[in-house]
């Protein structure tokens, strides 16, 4: 069975009512938003952000892209930092990033909210090096070429590691790559180290690289979606917004049970080899946490040391960027599944 739209709509506005007091929303978005009826969310296109093998085939996987109430229109991005441009633009409503995106978008006071969380592993946060590379530890990157994204979540972990080795952002020579780019440079020897993320830790190691170090003991490992402030101005828009991170909860906690399922799914869309999805869903997909206090401390700790690093100018106020309005109808998707499909966890479809 399918959610009835009209039920979908009460849904939405008594979740909004009930959280609209947990908000740290800018003044001019009102706090409480007028009913959206059918025909309203029906008018709605969102354009969602997405990277590789992202939201979209999570959901596809999960059967949660069928029977939308509203219209979706995908954007892919190679990272993090362009999709938080974009939202910050307008140009998209709704986009998953890592945890270092959205510290620059708050150091930039960017017209955007953090509206859900999630947490991963951090084996796959990774610093990787060739085969035959001397280097055997993030200790020895002192004057070393290393390859990262510029404000990706891999840039935040480089930081962390070579902190915990002794070492400064200011002790390596930073090549600032996207991850296709990287690659190419990490293959042809141009840079002496990559740090990434999944799945392209997972096919540099396939095709022979070396972790010297991961996440384990620095990295948060979080997650988060980001809506941009005009999506959330709008009653329909906000609705679907609140709709879509209900999907992509229980999506995440549904990947949990059918990895495999998941990573066929990453495989066809994306067309990485299987064996490249399998390991990377194998290490542990994201799953939905709460929007709290610890995440909004641990991701203020990290923009801390972004400016201790002189890469931040001032100080970024994380939990000023933090929307909460949405937590208790997304945590609710994750541990009860979304009715009538094959997250359903109260008897409905399987």
């Amino acid at each position: 069975m399918r959610r009835e739209p009209r039920v979908l709509a009460a849904l939405l506005l008594a979740a909004l009512l009930a959280l609209a007091g947990c908000s740290n929303v800018p003044l001019e978005r009102p706090p409480v938003q007028p009913p959206v009826d059918d025909a309203a969310l029906a008018g709605v296109t969102l354009v969602v952000g997405d990277q590789r093998g992202g939201s979209q085939s999570l959901l596809r996987a999960a059967g949660l892209l069928d029977d939308l109430p509203y219209r979706v229109q995908w954007r892919t991005f190679t990272s993090g930092p362009p999709l938080i441009e974009a939202a910050r633009a307008g140009a998209i409503d709704l986009g998953g990033t890592g945890n270092t995106p959205v510290i620059f978008a708050a150091a930039a006071k960017a017209r955007v909210q953090i509206v859900s969380a999630n947490r991963g592993n951090v084996e796959s946060d990774a610093i990787l090096v060739r085969d035959d590379s001397p280097l055997r530890s993030a200790a020895e990157l002192r004057g070393k070429r290393v390859a990262v994204a510029k404000g990706s979540s891999a840039h935040g972990q480089l930081l962390y590691t070579l902190r915990a080795a002794g070492l400064a952002l200011d002790d390596v020579d930073l090549t600032f790559l996207a991850p296709a780019d990287a690659f190419a440079a990490f293959q042809q020897g141009d840079v002496d180290a990559w740090a990434v993320w999944d799945p392209y830790t997972t096919q540099a190691e396939l095709d022979g690289a070396r972790i010297i170090a991961d996440g384990e003991g620095t990295a948060n490992g979080y997650g988060f979606q980001v809506a941009s402030n005009a999506a959330l101005a709008e009653p329909a828009r906000s609705a679907a917004v609140a709709d879509l991170l209900a999907r992509i909860a229980a999506a995440q906690a549904y990947s949990d049970t059918h990895r495999e399922q998941r990573a066929q799914m990453w495989s066809e869309e994306t067309k990485l080899p299987i064996e490249v999805t399998r390991r990377a869903v194998g290490r542990g997909p994201d799953q939905p946490i709460p929007l709290d206090d610890d995440v909004v401390a641990s991701q203020q700790a990290l923009a801390d040391a972004f400016s201790d690093a002189g890469v931040i100018p001032g100080r970024a106020d994380f939990a000023a960027f933090v929307d909460r309005r949405f937590e208790r109808s997304t945590l609710d998707a994750a541990r009860d599944g979304i009715p009538g499909t094959p997250t359903d966890t109260r008897g409905g479809a399987r």
